[in-house]
């Protein structure tokens, strides 16, 4: 539960940062809008000749009757304008992260800039870095498919069907987006894409807290363009939990700006107060008492010595059993 939590912080703690910085949430939006423009068209076209596609892929139907043939083809279409708009949801990230890699990436790389400094990435032509994005998108999209592909036919199973495959629809539509959407900053650090799965797969529920809400989120028209920004960020900050970057960042907040470590010590051995004060004497060094200074015990009884013109204090008597000038019958008393 701790990962799951801490994905959805992620998420968030991105949406916060690109509302945060509004030139950056607007320089991230570009790339989702040209995005959505082609899925609107495509998706558009498809319900325009879904007849004519319906009746090429049944041509079986032909000879059926007119109420038969038309329900069935009827249904074909809606099934494939359906089938279609789960791809896109599905596809959408990765066509946006192609489109706007060069976006992304800067977006990225200034997050990271202000969480403790982004790594130096391969010097890498534009084309290149393209090409790779796609050749990794393609890879986890086939990767997605061999999951997504039998739990739609599962999803026409009676109760099943309705309620535990939509859950693991979402959870793994949920798994592959996160792995789509760090994609941008783990390719900076040189992380292959079967690298990226198996540390994913290592903290399934990390991704899963911060996967989900997404898709979710997705199903909703325009908000996929919306959070598209703050996803990027928020995957960026994921990435430096699951390459452990933050942990080494906290380890190096353990010891302050001017050289003090935990126990109040500093770099140049002189201990400093709570005030940041140096070379002041510990309370209670001297065995002087709470909050007193002062010097050592020796030099205390020295100073408080009396004055030549003092009267001087009458000795102490002898011990008449131990000092033999008064006698030896005095030994153990008078008898």
């Amino acid at each position: 539960m701790g990962d799951l939590a801490a994905g959805m912080r992620y998420l968030g703690r991105g949406q916060r940062w690109v509302f945060g910085h509004g030139r950056w949430f607007g320089f991230g939006l570009l790339p989702a809008l040209v995005a959505l423009v082609l899925y609107v068209a495509a998706l558009t076209a498809l319900a325009f000749f879904s007849d004519d596609i319906a009746a090429w892929a049944t041509p079986f139907a032909d000879g059926w009757g007119e109420p038969w043939r038309d329900s069935l083809r009827i249904l074909f279409a809606v099934l494939l304008w359906l089938a279609a708009l789960l791809l896109s949801v599905l596809t959408f990230t990765a066509v946006t992260l192609v489109i706007g890699d060069p976006f992304y990436e800067k977006l990225s790389e200034q997050v990271e800039e202000q969480e403790g400094g982004a790594p130096r990435g391969p010097e890498l032509p534009m084309w290149r870095e393209a090409w790779i994005s796609l050749c990794d998108s393609l890879y986890v999209l086939r990767r997605m498919l061999f999951f997504t592909v039998p739990l739609f036919f599962l999803g026409f199973l009676p109760v099943v069907g309705q309620t535990l495959v939509p859950a693991l629809g979402f959870c793994v539509s949920g798994f592959f987006l996160t792995l789509e959407l760090v994609s941008v900053a783990m390719q900076r650090r040189g992380i292959s894409v079967r690298e990226r799965l198996r540390m994913l797969r290592t903290r399934r529920a990390l991704a899963l807290g911060f996967g989900v809400p997404l898709v979710l989120a997705f199903l909703v028209p325009l908000v996929a363009v919306l959070l598209m920004p703050g996803a990027v960020a928020g995957a960026a900050l994921l990435v430096r939990d699951l390459t452990g970057e933050d942990e080494g960042r906290d380890a190096d907040d353990g010891e302050g700006d001017d050289g003090e470590d935990r126990d109040g010590e500093g770099r140049d051995g002189h201990r400093h107060d709570g005030h940041g004060g140096e070379g002041q004497a510990d309370p209670g060094r001297y065995g002087g008492g709470r909050g007193a200074v002062g010097p050592p015990a020796a030099e205390a009884s020295s100073a408080h010595a009396p004055g030549p013109g003092a009267p001087k204090s009458p000795s102490p008597a002898p011990d008449p059993v131990r000092d033999p000038r008064l006698g030896p019958w005095t030994r153990g008393g008078p008898r």
